[in-house]
């Protein structure tokens, strides 16, 4: 005999992007373009980007939870001894994943046991270890708040939400550049149109292109 009663529904999968802080310091800055270069073809997206040089001050404030150890004095004076490039990276797993790809915080082990990763290709020592990123999802809001004082973290839209969303942003870029497709007839219409989206999405952050070196804020 069936049951009359309604079917209870499965609540639908929440997609969840993760966001980290990276820092190319300065003895890897001649190396920004390979290891970003890296950072695209393992999935990131780049939310924000800039060239900055930090002041003592400022790389104690971002350092604070290392104040009282042996190594913060040489830790900040080395950070404020050139420009870095602060980086808001988002994917899957982007904390762990990141993190991987860093290795061991010693560039000297990391040789050793991850030859391939970053610090064992650009450091030299535990404190010059070429990258730094964001230890969990708290230290990550901190870290990217500080480098990016006007950036918003808020959750991905869900349901009704990414609906408006959709409707309200995507569509009409989309409608948009269907509309120009029709009108330019390319050959690749595709990759023609990938490139138009790119161009022109409204949302795209504003990234530097790295030859200004400006404070931070702290």
């Amino acid at each position: 005999m069936e049951s009359d009663s309604p079917q209870k529904q499965m609540p639908a999968p929440r997609i969840f992007v993760e966001r980290t802080l990276v820092l190319i310091k300065p003895d890897a800055i001649h190396k920004t373009d390979e290891i970003e270069d890296i950072i695209l073809q393992s999935g990131f997206t780049v939310l924000q980007k800039r060239r900055l040089q930090l002041s003592p001050e400022q790389c104690s404030n971002f350092y604070v939870e290392h104040y009282g150890k042996l190594h913060f004095p040489h830790l900040t004076a080395f950070m404020s001894s050139g420009p870095v490039v602060a980086l808001a990276l988002a994917r899957h797993q982007a904390i762990a994943t990141w993190k991987a790809i860093m290795g061991p915080v010693s560039s000297i082990k990391a040789r050793e046991t991850h030859p391939d990763c970053l610090r064992a290709r650009f450091g030299t020592c535990d404190l010059r270890n070429a990258v730094h990123g964001s230890e969990s999802f708290t230290a990550a809001e901190r870290e990217i708040r500080f480098m990016f004082p006007n950036s918003v973290i808020e959750p991905i839209p869900m349901r009704d939400a990414a609906k408006d969303y959709l409707s309200q942003y995507v569509s009409p870029t989309l409608l948009t550049g269907l509309t120009e497709l029709s009108k330019k007839k390319p050959l690749d219409p595709f990759t023609w149109l990938a490139d138009w989206l790119m161009n022109n999405n409204p949302n795209k952050p504003k990234i530097s292109d790295g030859t200004v070196v400006e404070e931070a804020a702290a």
